[in-house]
């Protein structure tokens, strides 16, 4: 089947079971906000289960192209980054905070969660935890990062980048609407939320390219979740509104993605691993057809890391 009925299968299972979870769930009473309900919504997996239909069932590319293997040898220094960068991402925000007046500088918040329990020790069992987590967020980064954007604009990477972030800010509006998250002023909040994703996916996507590997924008994702939102929202409480505290949180993030931008560090060179096969007659036949369609043309080499 084509490229464009991929996608739009893609799309429809991905949006279609999430935000029919989630408005149900809501309409029967439960917050979103509660960890356990997010557990249940399944917008976690709904994204993977989608792409994995599609490259099974669907247009029968296969798993070729989708950067299952850890590849921890070779990409270690991604993985740090990915592990590190939130931890990085916070500081910087919070930096701004105080420099703005808008967070007094005091490591209370982290002293009372736990009674007794030290800040620096609450903070590495944190860290600990993060790459622990990342098979939950594996599920969105495997549809939107290394399902969509592959498939979305072949060969052109920064348009596929911005597009998925887009689609995948626009996935979570209804958070908004559902209290999971309140916006002052909606339109600017969520003008300011996908900002913030676009941001991310820019991140994510230069550690899949330079990786070849989709856990280490797994471990990014949790990281960003567990250790960037967690913490800042911990540390300046509610005397900073959601889209404040969103704007603070994606400063640093633009910054980041600005340099890799600039830096032309999405021009990946493609190399023949990154066109394989998998095994199996029936997803080799229309071989050609699928490398020239789905990512193996200049410019994009989605498995293999390019220059550093």
């Amino acid at each position: 089947m084509s490229r464009t009925t991929g996608l739009v299968t893609y799309l429809l299972i991905s949006f279609g079971v999430t935000w029919t979870v989630e408005i149900t769930l809501r309409l029967l009473g439960f917050s979103l906000a509660n960890p356990l309900v997010q557990l249940l919504s399944l917008g976690w997996i709904a994204p993977a289960a989608a792409a994995f239909v599609v490259r099974r069932w669907v247009t029968r590319e296969g798993f070729a192209d989708a950067g299952l293997a850890l590849r921890m040898r070779a990409a270690w220094p991604h993985y740090l980054a990915a592990w590190l960068g939130p931890l990085a991402f916070t500081a910087a925000a919070l930096g701004l905070a105080a420099v703005l007046g808008m967070w007094q500088p005091t490591l209370a918040p982290l002293e009372e969660l736990v009674p007794g329990l030290p800040w620096w020790a609450f903070l590495a069992g944190l860290m600990l935890v993060v790459p622990l987590l990342a098979p939950l967020y594996w599920g969105e980064e495997f549809g939107w990062t290394s399902y969509l954007r592959l498939r979305i604009f072949p060969g052109r990477p920064l348009a596929a980048t911005l597009a998925t972030g887009l689609i995948w800010a626009i996935w979570h509006y209804p958070l908004a609407f559902l209290g999971y998250i309140e916006f002052g002023n909606v339109a600017l909040g969520l003008l300011v939320w996908t900002v913030s994703f676009l941001c991310q996916e820019v991140i994510l996507t230069w550690l899949r390219l330079r990786s070849g590997s989709i856990w280490t924008t797994s471990v990014a994702h949790a990281g960003n979740n567990m250790t960037l939102s967690l913490l800042t929202g911990m540390m300046w409480g509610a005397n900073t509104g959601a889209t404040a505290g969103i704007a603070l949180m994606t400063a640093p993030m633009v910054v980041v993605a600005g340099w890799i931008l600039l830096s032309g560090r999405y021009q990946a060179r493609p190399t023949a691993v990154a066109c394989q096969e998998p095994r199996g007659g029936a997803l080799r036949a229309g071989r050609d057809e699928r490398r020239s369609r789905y990512g193996c043309e200049a410019g994009v080499g989605p498995d293999q890391p390019g220059r550093p």
